[in-house]
């Protein structure tokens, strides 16, 4: 029987729920599991403590503080422009997600925090930050054979 271990490959169904209980994101929802490499970066230590020693069809539900998740919000990460910037032709809202663009990096989601007379604050942290995430997960495969 296959196990996760600090080198697998791991697909798994994710779901990030609130602590109101609500989701904030699921795999699920599109019927598409997402995979990660065991200690390539891409998960937090906790999480990876967790999905150790699982196996194909195991389930496991488990709460994480936010220096285990997302981390804390940092001040750096929230930033001042000024409202010329974004053109008239956008709708700027107080929630609304705006994506920016970093110069050969992607683009990097920013919320609108605030709109102060010719100021808009947005904020770069993750909207996670800060809050106990709960994590549901469901092993789909370990160490997957690749087809081409």
């Amino acid at each position: 029987m296959k196990v996760v271990k600090e080198d697998s490959a791991v697909v798994f169904h994710l779901s990030l729920l609130l602590e109101d209980g609500s989701a904030a994101d699921s795999t699920r929802v599109n019927g598409k599991p997402m995979c990660s490499i065991m200690n390539d970066g891409s998960l937090t230590p906790a999480l990876q403590e967790k999905l150790l020693g699982m196996s194909i069809g195991d389930k496991k539900k488990f709460t994480l503080k936010p220096e285990e998740s997302f981390g804390q919000p940092r001040e750096e990460n929230i930033q001042r422009f000024d409202k010329h910037r974004f053109g008239d032709d956008m709708s700027l809202e107080v929630g609304s997600i705006i994506a920016f663009e970093q110069m050969g990096q992607g683009s990097l989601p920013g919320q609108v925090r605030s709109i102060e007379g010719e100021e808009v604050v947005i904020d770069f942290n993750h909207p996670l930050c800060g809050h106990n995430v709960t994590f549901d997960i469901e092993i789909v495969d370990i160490d997957p054979e690749i087809t081409s």
